[in-house]
């Protein structure tokens, strides 16, 4: 079949790629654009200049030298929103330490996992927020911290962790106060991260996403500076980014979303990254928008859906509005059409791709035509291609639906310490299988028709099934368990928990989510929950998880929504 015929599309050569490091890409922004603003947190009141941003950045690299730290090594960063976050990413890349984001929702057994499958040395966490004590928790599961000095801890439980650094509160015993380190100025130590960061290639990893996993625990996607700093670049060049711009970013930043698309794109076009709260917050988004002036803003598409469906919207000004992005799930077509014409966001774009490549391959054009943004997920990004294949391996022909499978500077460089997991997800040809079903049309536009395995999107986040069954295969009175995504109007869908008790056991719904309780992160704990005596499943015994689906459907009354 001919090569036009064929579901493969390849994206353009121009620009070029960026040949630098994050640490580069900071300190360019700083000498062209010096008096711009970088960033601005609206809820700490703070906003720093390219030219400050880039001195806090060397000032905190100098004292995580100080600390013991060098290049390739691990550093975590667990907080919610906050400027301390954004230094700590900058700071790290400036000496090729591997940030490792952590999820702010992660409790004591996920960071335990997390803090030992990458070796973190070092860990940035902020004091407390809302209902977690960070240092409370990682006091409970290392106890020597409280008689250890920064640089110098010696856990049993975690071997290679030596340092931890606490944004805000009191000082306390075993950390150091994350704003003593911004004030290094020892001349020896600023400047060998001059000459450490003039030693750093662009193909270094530099950062460590965890994704779940679909066989238990979480998978560490490791990122290099190309692959994120260029698609930040790409990202911002589809969204006509500039000086001068405001990006409003209600999305988290341990996630691609924020720390990719949004402060990377940023920084290589020279536009403030702008934080209305420390977690999204409908309402503070949009005052955040009209205080600041935000020509930009990202989101997930509930995030939209809460600040179009807040009391006081019509009260605000968003005539500043001009451009953004929503991605993370599938748009409602009829949300589209409400962020374009009452939020003003004529340039608004839809985005797709996964945290393995970085994260974005399909992105919408400004110019394109509302039907086209509302109906498909863009055109590939410049320097990627793209394929659908069929099941048995071979390009699937132009209106076919099949797995999308994506190649090029944006696919990660693996999954930590884990060849076997990186093996099953990258072929032998470089192309990283996403797991997604897609369509590709004759004009290069493509869908997401559904997803080879199981996964569940949440309001945006991303869950495997299989994880929370494994974590609810723990509970002694549990003997099996099967969990599935149903529709959801507000979240696109929820987990539904469909439970087997051991005999003689006896248990309810709220004693499941008791136990779920400060174990698991709450958006995996299920929302619908069921106690059953048997699964349906074929005649080989594997159960049909879709037959469980559509009994909650049918259970429940629920609709699946028209999304684009």
């Amino acid at each position: 079949m001919p090569e036009q015929y064929l579901s493969h599309v390849i994206g353009a050569s121009e620009p070029p790629l960026l040949d630098m490091t994050i640490g580069d890409a900071l300190e360019e922004a700083a000498v062209k654009w010096p008096e711009e603003l970088a960033v601005i947190s609206a809820p700490q009141n703070i906003r720093w200049r390219y030219a400050e941003l880039e001195d806090r950045a060397n000032r905190l690299a100098a004292s995580f030298l100080a600390l013991g730290m060098t290049t390739g090594d691990r550093i975590g960063i667990w907080a919610p929103n906050c400027v301390e976050w954004t230094l700590t990413q900058f700071a790290a890349a400036k000496l090729g330490l591997i940030l490792v984001t952590i999820n702010p929702a992660y409790r004591t057994s996920e960071l335990a996992y997390t803090l030992n499958k990458v070796g973190i040395k070092a860990l940035v966490a902020a004091e407390r927020f809302r209902t977690s004590n960070y240092v409370e928790m990682m006091e409970s599961l290392a106890p020597e911290i409280v008689n250890s000095e920064p640089g110098r801890l010696a856990s049993s439980a975690f071997p290679t962790l030596k340092c931890l650094i606490k944004i805000g509160g009191e000082k306390r015993t075993g950390w150091a106060p994350f704003e003593s380190l911004q004030q290094c100025d020892d001349p020896a130590l600023l400047a060998q991260v001059k000459t450490i960061g003039s030693q750093l290639k662009p193909d270094d990893a530099i950062n460590i996403q965890f994704t779940s996993g679909t066989t238990g625990h979480p998978k560490g996607a490791t990122l290099s500076h190309r692959n994120i700093l260029n698609n930040g670049y790409f990202v911002g060049g589809r969204l006509g980014l500039g000086r001068g711009d405001r990006l409003c970013l209600p999305v988290p930043l341990y996630h691609c979303f924020g720390m990719v698309m949004g402060n990377l794109g940023c920084i290589t076009h020279g536009a403030a990254m702008v934080y209305p709260s420390a977690i999204f917050d409908p309402l503070a988004a949009l005052q955040t928008i009209e205080t600041e002036r935000c020509t930009g803003l990202f989101g997930v598409p509930t995030m939209f859906i809460a600040m179009l469906g807040h009391p006081d919207f019509a009260k605000y000004d968003l005539t500043s509005l001009r451009t953004g992005c929503m991605a993370g799930s599938p748009c409602p077509i009829e949300v589209m059409k409400r962020v374009i014409d009452e939020m003003n966001i004529k340039d608004i774009t839809i985005a797709y791709g996964m945290t393995e490549t970085s994260p974005v391959s399909f992105q919408s054009m400004r110019d394109d035509t509302t039907e086209r943004r509302v109906s498909t997920i863009g055109a590939v990004h410049p320097h990627l291609e793209v394929k659908i294949i069929d099941e048995n391996g071979q390009t699937a022909p132009v209106g076919t639906p099949g797995e999308i499978c994506t190649r090029g500077y944006s696919v990660m460089l693996g999954y930590w310490d884990d060849p076997e997991r990186t093996a099953e997800a990258i072929d032998g040809g470089g192309w990283m299988h996403t797991g997604d079903i897609g369509v590709i049309g004759a004009d290069g536009y493509a869908n997401v028709v559904g997803r080879l395995k199981d996964m569940v999107i949440r309001g945006g986040e991303n869950l495997y099934p299989r994880e929370v069954e494994e974590f609810l295969h723990s509970h002694p009175q549990i003997a099996d368990v099967q969990v599935v995504g149903v529709p959801d109007e507000k979240y696109g869908e929820e987990l539904c928990a469909w439970i087997q008790l051991k005999s003689g056991a006896s248990l309810r719904e709220d004693d499941v989510r008791d136990y779920c309780e400060g174990r698991i992160t709450r958006h995996k704990v299920p929302r619908y929950i069921r106690f059953v005596q048997e699964f349906p499943t074929t005649v080989t015994g594997k159960v049909q998880k879709f037959e469980i689906r559509n009994a909650m459907i049918r259970e429940l009354n629920l609709k699946e929504s028209k999304t684009a």
